[in-house]
């Protein structure tokens, strides 16, 4: 049997292997207004190149962090800059989280140097002590 790509469109099947994806994923990004395929005769799915740009988009807002509401939100319009108050909050999100890393990270490297347990470790008990509740 020839493959769908011949044509220039692509089955979910085939869309959700090209990416690593189950269909499900597809289906549920589907129903959140992220993606619009086009339907053959009988009502099957079929994705052209611009539904592949637009799941490599979804990915990448993903891999930084998005969620599909607000890549939803920054698909709606053909240029994202549209949403900048959306971008920049999450510029500040992503701020705090790397802050939040580097910190961890300091500790750990901390704990991996210091030759002395965490109860005998000024260090580790005052980490300690700001974590407990007053």
């Amino acid at each position: 049997m020839k493959s769908s790509t011949s044509h220039g469109h692509l089955t979910i099947g085939e869309l959700a292997d090209r990416f690593g994806l189950a269909t499900h994923v597809l289906r549920h990004w589907e129903s959140m207004g992220l993606l619009a395929p086009g339907r053959a005769v009988g009502g099957q799915r079929r994705y052209g190149h611009a539904d592949l740009a637009r799941v490599a988009m979804i990915l990448m807002g993903k891999e930084a962090g998005l969620g599909l509401r607000e890549m939803r939100e920054l698909l709606s319009t053909a240029n994202p800059m549209d949403h900048a108050d959306l971008l920049r909050r999450h510029v500040t999100v992503l701020e705090h989280r790397i802050a939040q890393a580097q910190a961890a990270k300091n500790l750990i490297e901390h704990a991996l140097s210091c030759p002395l347990s965490f109860d005998e470790c000024p260090h580790a008990r005052e980490q300690i002590s700001t974590r407990i509740p007053p």
